[in-house]
């Protein structure tokens, strides 16, 4: 019961992404290459992450110092590649350390993307397709499930992962401020651009209405709005489009203004003065700057919404600091937890002991007992496991608190010399270490 945490991996900060892309375990969805992992030795229990900014390998071992150059080694001929040429990339972490990582992963603090919420759901999927080829045990069992309730206690805690940290998302935070529900609005896509189309996709999962697209090629407008299930207009239909949109997304390779200032102010009188969100990511700009003075008129461009996004990702990052004292505590948790395995064979071989001694006293005066009726004799049994269970709770409860401790080592080396317990004891960690189910 002496296994400790072990994590070797790499990320989007310890290794370029030419080095991530050979490094991958894109779903290991038939276990193979857990199963690998597995059967090197001293391996006992193992998990693979992996993301595309993350290449991470979870295992218990009783000696990692041992058992991470043999992961390094296989990790190299599962890529074929050169262990030695992705080892200054790689990170080892152990015991509380790993520990650590792992809960701090799962709560999305150690993402590209402070508080993104998909890490959890693709750490619970590896924890999962292990499980799947009973690669897990008890201690990677407990690590997993504790690292999903750190991160949830940081969702519901924190405020991490509330900001918007994203030109799209903030798109769709700052239309719903300034327009209230978006459910009835019509939404105008101008140009085929990633960003544009990105914010596209959020904000139409928030409307009820078609998406229409504008584009200089009428194909392409086409295609792209075939996406959305919206419908598609010519360029020279701008203006029109314009008019019957409240929400306008630009971003084209134009070099010169598409929307003019003149032009919106026709678009609002047409309107009568409703207001209308124009969002524009285009570089160079798709708006004129004077659009922002027109009255109901609300302007972004790229650096409006990046300026947003640095302000949201200053408050999480505030909110990280709470984070962090979440996972310290639930660390702590974790590794008084493991601390105490150390104490089950000493306390169960007390037990064994004492109910061994009951045992043997009243088969020695068995003969005495012969004539009490079976309602006395179990009256007999009750009243003497009863004085035993007294005898062993304040033991049991001692090397529970304190076995966890930094002198544990001492106070259970002292119980089982005191009660003579080392062949049992012994003979109870033999068979945990042949048992599958621990």
């Amino acid at each position: 019961m002496n296994a400790a945490v072990l994590v070797i991996g790499l990320n989007h900060v310890t290794a370029p992404v030419e080095i991530r892309e050979k490094i991958t375990f894109p779903g290991d969805h038939d276990g193979k290459v857990t199963r690998r992992i597995m059967n090197i030795e001293g391996v006992e229990e193992a998990m693979i992450l992996s993301t595309c900014n993350r290449a991470e390998i979870i295992a218990m071992t009783d000696d990692a110092k041992a058992v991470a150059p043999r992961i390094v080694d296989s990790v190299g001929e599962i890529h074929g590649v050169e262990p030695g040429s992705i080892r200054d990339y790689l990170y080892i972490k152990e015991g509380g350390e790993a520990v650590r990582h792992v809960f701090r992963v799962s709560a999305s603090l150690d993402s590209m993307v402070l508080g993104e919420p998909q890490i959890l759901g693709q750490v619970k999927d590896g924890y999962r397709r292990a499980a799947n080829v009973h690669a897990t045990g008890p201690i990677l069992n407990r690590l997993m499930h504790r690292a999903f309730f750190t991160a949830k206690r940081v969702r519901n805690e924190t405020g991490v992962g509330i900001a918007a940290v994203s030109v799209a998302y903030v798109a769709v935070e700052l239309a719903q401020k300034i327009l209230g529900d978006l459910r009835d609005k019509s939404v105008l896509l101008i140009g085929a651009g990633e960003m544009a189309e990105l914010a596209a996709r959020h904000l139409v999962s928030h409307v009820e209405r078609p998406l229409l697209v504008v584009n200089r090629t009428f194909e392409t407008a086409c295609t792209l709005a075939g996406q959305f299930r919206g419908s598609a207009a010519a360029m020279d239909r701008l203006e029109d489009s314009l008019a019957g949109a409240d929400v306008v997304i630009t971003s084209t390779g134009s070099c010169e203004a598409l929307i003019t200032t003149q032009q919106v102010k026709r678009v609002m009188r047409r309107r009568r003065y409703r207001p209308i969100f124009l969002i524009d990511i285009a570089i160079p700009r798709d708006i004129e700057s004077g659009v922002h003075d027109i009255d109901g008129v609300y302007l972004y461009n790229i650096d409006d919404l990046q300026a947003v996004v640095e302000e949201n990702m200053g408050e999480r990052r505030q909110e990280a600091l709470r984070a962090e004292t979440i996972v310290a505590e639930e660390v702590e948790k974790f590794l008084n937890w493991t601390r105490t395995l150390d104490s089950a064979p000493t306390i169960i071989a007390f037990r064994e002991k004492l109910e061994a001694i009951r045992a043997g006293e009243l088969a020695r005066i068995n003969g005495k007992l012969a004539e009490l009726t079976p309602e006395e004799r179990d009256a007999v049994e009750m009243i003497t496991r009863s004085i035993i269970n007294k005898i062993a709770h304040d033991p049991i409860s001692f090397l529970k608190k304190y076995g966890a401790r930094s002198k544990g080592n001492t106070y259970l080396d002292i119980t089982q010399k005191l009660f003579n317990l080392n062949g049992l004891t012994e003979e109870y960690e033999a068979k945990d270490q042949e048992s599958p189910d621990t």
